[in-house]
């Protein structure tokens, strides 16, 4: 699958300190750039929303599904929010909600999953796709914070 192997080479380029031009987020190689990887994070908040929608009409169906729907969706705006960041700062701070509101749905999948409230059959793509997106952004911070600390000693040892 490309994404797996795109998670190889990013851990490849992070351990080796590989400087590259950052164009939104750094998966410009491997045939993912900032505009497929906006797609793909728009897809999986529909995805969120269809499966909200097929949640059971029950107390505990509609609270998970009121948490679900907001940390599900917003992913994608504000990755696109981290897309026009105004300095490096800024783009890891953005990226950071993106984190966080993964790692949330992520656990809201999880919860879903073990009720039964849905099959886990029906959701376990979401649920990879979920935690493969929070592996994108968690690097993408992480080759972000050491270039900032790479081009802050070369500054100053100039």
């Amino acid at each position: 699958m490309r994404w797996t192997k795109q998670k190889n080479l990013l851990n490849y380029l992070q351990f080796d300190n590989l400087r590259f031009t950052i164009d939104c987020i750094i998966w410009i190689f491997n045939d993912m750039n900032k505009s497929e990887l906006q797609e793909r994070m728009t897809v999986f908040a529909v995805r969120i929303i269809k499966m909200v929608d097929s949640l059971p009409s029950t107390i505990s169906g509609m609270a998970v599904a009121r948490q679900i729907i907001r940390s599900g969706t917003s992913p994608s705006a504000n990755y696109r929010a981290a897309c026009i960041a105004k300095s490096d700062k800024d783009f890891i701070n953005k990226l950071k909600m993106v984190e966080e509101e993964l790692d949330e749905t992520s656990h809201w999948l999880d919860i879903i999953m073990r009720s039964e409230m849905v099959k886990a059959s029906r959701i376990q793509s979401l649920y990879q796709e979920c935690n493969e997106l929070l592996s994108i952004i968690v690097k993408s911070i992480i080759t972000t914070k050491n270039r900032m600390k790479t081009e802050e000693i070369e500054k100053l040892s100039k």
